[in-house]
């Protein structure tokens, strides 16, 4: 070796480790300044915080990201208003553009996916415990900033001056007790965060210094309007950021206030029983069906799925219901159920939604109740006046009936058809000569609508199905809800299951086979839907109290039914039934007048209890006429009413008065049940015709229906 190589080796190798050394600091000091910056505005968005503390707010710092053994959460905020999962970004020149964030040049976006990632599985994992999904919230919040509030997909982006806002007007969704189930929880899903830093770099690890107590202040300038400190630029960073003061103290107060005095949210809009909550999350491959018995949460359920797949996917999602009034009410409940997501879902009857689908591909149609009434009553006169069918036994409107729900209600259309049908839920046995006569009444009716050029509301359902069938939606939904869908027809599922075909999540029927109140049943297999593996039960009772469940399953305790699955059923029954309270009230009255004096005294005594309104009532009876006199003896005796006919769910501090067909998918704290009649409960099934005892089927139900109505008390009077 020449003289001089092995020092002239040396020398460079020593260069090289300096300069490796010189890159290992510089990265090191760009790592500390992040993590400067970072604690410093963290400390920011936590004071910003604090003043939640005061409400019942629990404030969980630098948390371990669940899952990574080096990423961290910046905050987890637990109280009333939910849980929200908080991560402050030190971002410089930040814009958003539809769906994306942008720092700089540079798209962002990912980062806050990741964080929209954790709350969903927070979501999941708190569901355990019944939190329902939608009270998990991502916030980005951009430190030294106020007024922005953002939303990227479903991470909520606020300024730092804004977050204590954003957060108090959730207001008060869960109680105390609640809140304590949640925090136990997420404490043992967001852990504790004690690991260092990772040290970007192949050389020894430098020994550190023992640890401080001081608090290391981070350099600031100083801005030239105000006293507020302005953080130093990210490294790297394409600019810089002003920070400003913090909120002053009548705002952070005003923003208290204004959560601490919104009113309560239901508990069941924020927090199920883990299986509900699970349920609600669960992926279907395919149509799927919630049921169980009254008083399980199957509508609840189903509106905090409709929340869930609005916030989870893209596109519509539609809830509908036979019950033409119950989907103002079911939208007004989503509204203070999850405000952030009711603008995407669609609150629609079917014949509403079937309406919407011919005025859209310009198909004519004509409804005119006159009309279609005598259409009828032509009919009749011509075919059946007279005939085999027209007898004592049957009024003219189990024809009907059979004609709009078991002929036109299954789309048939060839005698051969009806020939061989067997009519689920009709006891009557009709023979040959019969079903031709009925038959043969269908097609003088159908011919007399169309002399008349217009439409029943069957036609209605048959030509959007047919449309649908003809050229399948353009854009259809993400997901079809079907509340109480035991009560459509076979053509309305038809139409409904073409709006979304058996795209997973797509349709989900809700409904409970005991709670049947109209004829002509039919099965899935007959619309061309399976559910088979994707069922659900609910099987614990929130509603009623054991006490009103057990005086409205009598009942129904005999009843066999044709269940949309093809089987005979007999009642799905609660495995649990938590709430107590007093015995129903059951009266007998000496007359209608002595029904009407009961009735108010009854209603006036109700409200005189603690936490009962007029709002808080149902009276319900089966006939309108029963509506009519019970609105007549109520107002006479100043009581505020409202007809069920006209409620949208809006809260009216009014006595509810419907039939109990509009009740179906409400509750009341009391409900009163106005006119039904002393033999309906002593008369024997077994010495019933066919005939009788295929109506006392029915109309039991419905009184079933309107029993279990009430939360807390059940009165009942007959005359």
């Amino acid at each position: 070796m020449p003289a001089g190589d092995s020092a002239a080796n040396e020398a460079q190798r020593q260069l090289l480790l300096a300069t490796a050394h010189e890159k290992a600091a510089a990265d090191a000091r760009r790592t500390a300044a992040s993590y400067g910056l970072a604690s410093a505005t963290e400390q920011r968005t936590a004071r910003a915080l604090a003043p939640l503390a005061a409400a019942g707010y629990h404030l969980l710092a630098d948390r371990q990201w669940p899952g990574s053994r080096r990423a961290q959460v910046d905050m987890v905020v637990i109280g009333p208003g939910g849980v929200f999962v908080v991560d402050t970004k030190a971002w410089a020149e930040v814009s958003i553009v539809g769906d994306r964030i942008h720092r700089g040049d540079a798209d962002v976006t990912d980062e806050l996916m990741a964080l929209a990632d954790l709350a969903y599985r927070t979501e999941g994992e708190l569901a355990e415990v019944g939190l329902a999904p939608g009270e998990v919230h991502a916030v980005a919040v951009l430190a030294g900033r106020s007024g922005v509030d953002e939303h990227v997909g479903p991470v909520r982006v606020v300024g730092e001056r804004d977050v204590l806002q954003l957060v108090a007007r959730h207001g008060q969704r869960l109680s105390p007790t609640q809140v304590d189930v949640v925090l136990t929880r997420a404490l043992s899903w967001f852990r504790q965060v004690g690991a260092p830093a990772p040290v970007s770099t192949t050389l020894p690890e430098p020994v550190l210094p023992a640890p401080s107590t001081a608090v290391v202040a981070i350099p600031a300038q100083r801005h030239a309007a105000d006293d507020a400190p302005v953080a130093p630029p990210v490294p790297d960073d394409p600019g810089t950021f002003t920070i400003e003061p913090l909120l002053d103290d009548a705002t952070v107060q005003a923003a208290l206030l204004d959560g601490l005095m919104a009113a309560p949210v239901e508990d069941w809009m924020a927090f199920l029983h883990p299986a509900q909550a699970r349920v609600v999350r669960r992926s279907f491959n395919g149509p799927s069906r919630i049921r169980g018995a009254a008083g399980t949460g199957k509508t609840v359920v189903g509106l905090h799925r409709a929340a869930y797949l609005a916030r989870t996917r893209q596109g519509r999602v539609l809830v509908t219901t036979y019950i033409r009034t119950l989907p103002d009410v079911l939208r007004q409940l989503l509204t203070r159920l999850a405000p952030d997501v009711v603008d995407r879902v669609e609150f629609a009857g079917v014949h509403e939604t079937a309406k919407r689908i011919l005025d859209e591909r310009g198909v004519q149609h004509r409804i005119d109740g006159r009309q279609i009434t005598a259409a009828w009553t032509s009919a009749w006169g011509r075919v059946a006046g007279g005939s085999i069918i027209d007898t004592d036994r049957h009024e003219q409107d189990y024809w009907h009936d059979e004609v709009r729900y078991v002929i036109k209600g299954r789309g048939l259309t060839q005698w051969e058809q009806y020939a061989d049908l067997p009519r689920l839920g009709r006891r009557h046995r009709l023979g040959p000569q019969q079903r031709r006569v009925v038959w043969d009444l269908y097609q003088a009716y159908d011919a007399e609508l169309r002399v008349r050029g217009v439409h029943d509301f069957a036609d209605q359902i048959a030509l959007a199905e047919a449309e649908l069938r003809r050229q399948p939606p353009a854009e259809p939904y993400t997901a079809v809800i079907v509340d109480e869908a035991q009560d459509l027809s076979c053509v309305m599922l038809r139409m409904l299951h073409a709006l979304v075909g058996d795209a997973p999540d797509g349709l989900t029927l809700v409904g409970d086979g005991q709670q049947t109140i109209y004829p002509g049943g039919f099965t899935l297999a007959e619309a061309g839907v399976s559910v088979a593996g994707r069922g659900t039960v609910l099987d614990i009772n929130y509603r009623n109290t054991a006490e009103i469940l057990q005086f409205a399953s009598m009942l129904v305790a005999d009843d066999e039914f044709a269940d949309i699955e093809g089987a005979t059923a007999r009642g799905d029954r609660p495995t649990q039934v938590p709430r107590r309270g007093p015995k129903p009230v059951y009266v007998r009255c000496a007359n209608q007048a002595d029904r009407a004096r009961r009735m108010v005294t009854r209603v006036q005594e109700a409200v005189r209890q603690v936490g009962t309104g007029y709002g808080d009532v149902g009276v319900l009876s089966l006939s309108r006429r029963g509506v009519d006199d019970a609105t007549a003896a109520l107002t006479a005796a100043g009581v505020p009413v409202v007809n069920l006919e006209k409620y949208d769910g809006v809260p009216v501090d009014a006595v509810k008065v419907g039939t109990i067909k509009r009740a179906k998918g409400l509750e009341f704290k009391q409900v009163l049940v106005v006119d039904v009649r002393a033999s309906w409960f002593t008369e024997k099934p077994e010495q019933l015709d066919e005939v009788d005892r295929e109506r006392r089927e029915y109309r039991l139900r419905e009184m079933y229906v309107a029993m279990t109505r009430a939360r807390d008390g059940l009165w009942v009077a007959s005359v």
